[in-house]
């Protein structure tokens, strides 16, 4: 009877460790940094870029990292990262992304509002812009 108190207790025990270990874990929580108002929300590792995506990275910067940041690794207080698992391809699929310049998109995932339609980008534009992310997601094991 009491080996069968012990084996519970030490089940039980174990159990409550798991539980704290999950619950003090993000998802996010190996490319979080730490937050400071206007800066990156994830660390984001940069390979060289080629072809399209040195094209979209061109593209990005004008248009967009004003808003999602260097590197596409968000801005705090302002815009989400591109380089997150939300953004992975069975989520949100390319045309998500030509969607989201087009039209805008009504704040979802995130609180930082709605995004507004980019002016000026066209859909080769926004085709760049997502070779560009698409990289970065895999070299930051996303994708």
């Amino acid at each position: 009877m009491k080996q069968k108190y012990t084996v519970l207790a030490g089940s039980a025990f174990a159990a409550l460790i798991l539980v704290a270990f999950w619950q003090t874990r993000s998802p996010e929580s190996e490319t979080t940094i730490e937050a400071v108002a206007g800066g990156p929300i994830v660390a984001v590792q940069s390979p060289l870029m080629e072809g399209n995506a040195a094209i979209g990275k061109g593209i990005f910067d004008n248009a967009c990292a004003s808003c999602h940041g260097e590197n596409a690794a968000g801005t705090n207080g302002l815009a989400p990262p591109l380089v997150h698992k939300i953004y992975e391809p069975s989520h949100h699929a390319d045309e998500a992304f030509q969607r989201a310049a087009s039209l805008g998109v009504k704040s979802h995932h995130w609180p930082f509002g709605d995004m507004p339609p980019v002016q000026g980008l066209t859909r080769g534009d926004v085709t760049m812009v997502v070779a560009y992310i698409r990289t970065l997601q895999r070299a930051n094991g996303i994708h």
